[in-house]
């Protein structure tokens, strides 16, 4: 347990230090809010300044550097990841669907902006990001991006999470819903760092596999805290999973029994990179920041 907290530190820094780094990639990467259409520029800014975890920058730099890659190109990409993860949490908190008013503490994009504007900002974000991924001359990466993202990925997850609400769900369904709408991107960023860096297809197979498992655990984690949280200490409605009468692991086997899945899916996670022969130090690190976090 000690070691696992000690990880979750070293994560927790790593993590800080690529958030000062993106702010600046950021900066150079959004359109200014002096050009037009205005309003849409500083939308877009607005929700990409808002704070967060830069988790998924983090995953592309950290399994881009894992494998010894060099250049630039992963800025690029590391900017696209974020921009992505962005794009659909305005989509997610739009009345149509999720409507929540805060996320990270802040009014959410339409609460801001109005509902026109969040749609086109996220729209603009999503096109945004797919410009910056062609920067980086891999189309390779590209591809596995968007099959992460479309509907064998996060938005058919999202389309199967609106569906499944107030209805019983399988567990079965519940691993579906979590995989396509979260753990598809997180795995996709470290495919894509991997990748970028000229991983092996063998070292690859074992980047996704471990992707996969904490960004469900990352899911199932979200479902806890939802719970047991608060919306000061989340920064979005806490809740609202029991609200909307979301399918999420608690409803479906109980707050217990998810916590023993979020650690079994950490300790999957570890066992992966043990058969990594690169440095893994910092991956562990954030898997355990993943599975120790509190909001």
């Amino acid at each position: 347990m000690q070691k696992t907290k000690e990880q979750a530190e070293t994560a927790h820094q790593y993590l800080e230090d690529i958030s000062k780094k993106m702010e600046s990639v950021f900066d150079r990467h959004l359109p200014p809010e002096t050009e037009i259409p205005q309003n849409l520029h500083k939308a877009m800014r607005y929700s990409m300044f808002a704070g967060g975890k830069r988790l998924r920058p983090a995953l592309v730099t950290a399994a881009f550097d894992m494998f010894g890659g060099k250049g630039d190109s992963v800025w690029y990409a590391a900017s696209a990841l974020e921009m992505f993860h962005t794009f659909s949490l305005i989509h997610d908190d739009l009345p149509c669907i999720d409507n929540d008013d805060f996320r990270r503490g802040k009014p959410t994009a339409h609460k801001q902006f109005g509902e026109g504007t969040a749609v086109l900002a996220g729209d603009a974000l999503c096109i945004l990001a797919f410009e910056l991924m062609a920067k980086t001359g891999n189309a390779k990466a590209i591809e596995i991006l968007a099959r992460h993202l479309g509907t064998y990925g996060m938005i058919g997850g999202e389309i199967t999470d609106i569906e499944s609400e107030g209805k019983t769900v399988t567990i079965e369904m519940v691993d579906y819903i979590h995989y396509h709408k979260t753990a598809a991107l997180i795995e996709a960023s470290l495919i894509v760092g991997a990748r970028l860096a000229g991983a092996n297809e063998t070292d690859l197979s074992v980047i996704q596999k471990f992707g996969r498992t904490i960004g469900l655990a990352f899911q199932v984690v979200d479902d806890i805290l939802d719970i047991i949280s608060t919306t000061e200490a989340l920064g979005k409605d806490a809740g609202s999973d029991i609200e909307k009468k979301k399918a999420t692991y608690p409803s479906v086997i109980g707050l217990e029994a998810s916590r023993e899945k979020a650690q079994a899916l950490y300790r999957e996670s570890i066992q992966v990179l043990d058969t990594l022969p690169q440095n893994t130090d910092i991956l562990r690190a954030i898997a355990a920041f993943i599975i120790t976090r509190v909001n």
